[in-house]
């Protein structure tokens, strides 16, 4: 049965048959419904709900903001199923991704529920003579949060839970290719209490960006998705005088020394390289063997483990990996492997022609490795962003530090030994936003900052934790003074500590 998704604003749902997009189940490759894409008129309707919304909603308490998103949080608790159904349904991934993706999306909820005490500004008394002096966060004004396909739930619920919480309303554009999750959200905020105009959806393609981002009534963007978008995004929305966050593509490398227990390695990259299909920005797609032979014994045991991954619609049970997001994108991860093959790169599992039996027309594709990957190898440079992993060997830890490190990703990282010398070098050293030390996918929790490096994130502020907070208030310093008379004293210098 086909379905159409609308947009949602000001607590309404608003039909819009101006332009549209198919929706496909990547398991089956049918179309299963059709979402709208939004003009400029649609989005400028949306802006101006939440900023008609702003000015009850920042003044309501924070402790009032932080019971509403309590129970937004629990009524996620209680739907978690039915959201990982949609993801699924959309997207591809397996349930038990989807349920994962979104279990990492409530923690960051829970942690909202105590942005009163985040929000607290401080006091200094007497800082000069009957003169005192404290700060205040206030929120910004109308938000927007730009998000992938790759995970429909868990990344809004990164952004406009904790916006909203610090008293910003907000508009989030989803991606098209999986929108139904975005708008069961925004009616379980609705049900918890969230009142209208607070937090709106528009749906859509690059048409909606572009007058989202250079909306005048938008003060900040939130973006996650390739680099070449969020570098676009950064620059647009900064000339426009938003405050702008936009976290861009990786190339994660895992590094292996030779003191590494090589089957933990291989379960570690198995799951991180492959699982979701490697449609994550944290996913490990370069392996890095230190020493002379350790990449042979990796790439043994690497391969009759990637031949036996067992793919398959995501609602299956057992199913390792389900298929890619789009037929457009099978195809742009195939043109990776055909290119690593071009470029000389020993193609040891090959992917490609996979097909589970029943499922022909899904965007199914098996996992491939390559081996014997060189740093000059466009599949090595580029974000293939699917479920590709390359092997690639050094002598030592200085020149697994130096590749890493001159790489023009800083996304995440890892290291895998026994040596506490060697993972404090290697964390210490390494120019990458986030690191785990025998630990493949280094995802913070919610209460530290998510964020990467050099071309990984354009912006300077964090996601998650106070980071998130601080991204989405500004700080106001209140100097005062009450006198003790009325007598008015002229001073032409700078107040100073006297």
């Amino acid at each position: 049965m086909s379905y159409h998704v609308t947009h949602y604003i000001n607590g309404q749902y608003v039909l819009d048959n101006k332009r549209s997009q198919d929706i496909t189940n990547p398991a089956t490759g049918n179309v299963i419904g059709q979402v709208a894409l939004a003009d400029k008129l649609t989005v400028d309707s949306a802006v101006s709900a939440a900023s008609a919304a702003f000015a009850s909603w920042s003044a309501t308490p924070a402790t009032r903001r932080a019971r509403i998103i309590f129970q937004f949080k629990a009524l996620l608790d209680k739907h978690i199923d039915e959201l990982a159904k949609l993801i699924t349904q959309e997207h591809g991934k397996t349930l038990s991704d989807a349920r994962g993706s979104i279990q990492r999306g409530i923690d960051v909820v829970e942690f909202v529920c105590g942005m009163p005490n985040l929000l607290k500004g401080g006091y200094a008394e007497d800082i000069a003579t009957d003169v005192d002096s404290y700060t205040i966060r206030q929120p910004l004004g109308v938000c927007v949060g730009i998000t992938p396909f790759n995970f429909p739930a868990m990344i809004p619920l990164w952004m406009f839970p904790m916006a909203i919480a610090c008293g910003n309303t907000f508009v989030l554009k989803p991606s098209e290719r999986d929108p139904s999750c975005a708008i069961r959200l925004v009616e379980l905020a609705k049900e918890a209490g969230l009142p209208d105009g607070v937090l709106n959806v528009v749906q859509g393609d690059k048409e909606a960006v572009g007058a989202l981002i250079t909306h005048p009534d938008v003060k900040a963007v939130s973006f996650v998705g390739s680099t070449v978008i969020a570098e676009q995004i950064y620059k647009t929305g900064t000339a426009h005088g938003k405050r702008v966050q936009a976290f861009g593509g990786a190339k994660n490398h895992c590094v292996i020394m030779p003191d590494a227990d090589l089957e933990q390695v291989t379960d570690a990259l198995i799951g991180a390289a492959y699982g979701s299909a490697g449609e994550r920005c944290m996913a490990i797609s370069v392996a890095v063997t230190v020493g002379e032979t350790l990449g042979d014994h990796l790439v043994k045991k690497l391969k009759s483990r990637v031949e036996t991954l067992k793919i398959g619609p995501g609602e299956m049970n057992g199913v390792e990996m389900g298929p890619l997001v789009s037929a457009e994108h099978w195809e742009r991860v195939k043109s990776y492997i055909d290119l690593g093959i071009k470029e000389g790169a020993e193609l040891v599992v090959d992917g490609r022609d996979y097909k589970p039996q029943g499922h022909e027309k899904g965007f199914y594709m098996g996992g491939s490795l390559f081996d014997k990957v060189t740093p000059s190898m466009r599949i090595y440079k580029e974000e293939i962003f699917g479920p590709v992993l390359i092997v690639m060997r050094v002598p030592d830890l200085a020149s697994a530090l130096k590749l890493v490190n001159e790489h023009e990703y800083g996304n995440g990282t890892a290291i895998f030994t026994h040596d506490g010398l060697a993972a404090r070098t290697f964390a210490s050293k390494v120019q990458v936003g986030m690191v785990g030390i025998n630990v493949p996918i280094p995802v913070p929790v919610a209460y530290q900052t998510f964020g990467g490096w050099k071309r990984s994130l354009f912006g300077d502020i964090n996601m998650q934790g106070t980071d998130g907070m601080q991204f989405y208030t500004k700080i106001k310093t209140v100097t005062q003074r009450w006198p003790k008379d009325s007598k008015t004293i002229v001073e032409f210098t700078l107040p100073t500590m006297k």
